[in-house]
């Protein structure tokens, strides 16, 4: 009589266990892509907190920056002001004997008989001298010697009236007023 040995409950068992050891290296390297892929995720994460951070802290020094801009944009603004108040008053402050030399050129050039009525600076450099003369003569005379001046240059004639009763002529003179200190320093 044969011996009959039942091996199929080994067998099982044997499959069951490599089943088992087989789930369970299964779930551990589950386990282990898990905690790899969270890792990952949280690295990458990290990093981008760490990226937006740092462009957070970029962006407050970038405003800043651009408060102190603007800040020296005004500054900028307030020299430049400045400095066109400091040369209009240097253009001043050398304009300032002009009119001295002006009246002293005008008082001593004029001729006898010629008498001023008024004296007007129409823009920097025009001056209008309106005034009564004893005769036609005497008004070119004038413009002679204006014209010879340092302190003035082209001299024109806009109205000579002679007067119907008197004869005496009343006249309008327009010229060109000139710094001969000014054109030296230049």
């Amino acid at each position: 009589m044969a011996t009959k040995i039942n091996l199929l409950p080994w067998r099982e068992a044997h499959r069951k266990a490599k089943n088992t050891e087989y789930l369970v290296v299964l779930g551990i390297c589950g386990a282990l892509a898990g905690l790899v892929g969270f890792g990952g995720m949280k690295y990458a994460e990290d990093k981008v907190n760490f990226q937006n951070d740092r462009n957070a802290r970029l962006e407050y020094e970038i405003a800043l920056l651009q408060e102190e801009l603007e800040e020296i944009k005004e500054l900028e603004e307030t020299k430049n002001n400045l400095l066109a108040r400091m040369e209009i008053i240097q253009q001043l402050q050398a304009q300032r004997p002009q009119i001295v030399h002006t009246f002293h050129e005008v008082a001593t050039r004029i001729p006898d008989g010629v008498f001023l009525s008024s004296v007007t600076q129409t823009s920097n450099n025009a001056m209008v001298i309106e005034g009564r003369a004893e005769s036609n003569a005497r008004v070119s005379a004038l413009m002679r010697t204006l014209d010879r001046s340092e302190y003035f240059n082209n001299p024109k004639l806009e109205v000579i009236e002679a007067g119907k009763i008197d004869g005496i002529s009343t006249f309008r003179l327009v010229m060109t007023q000139v710094n001969p200190n000014i054109e030296e320093s230049e």
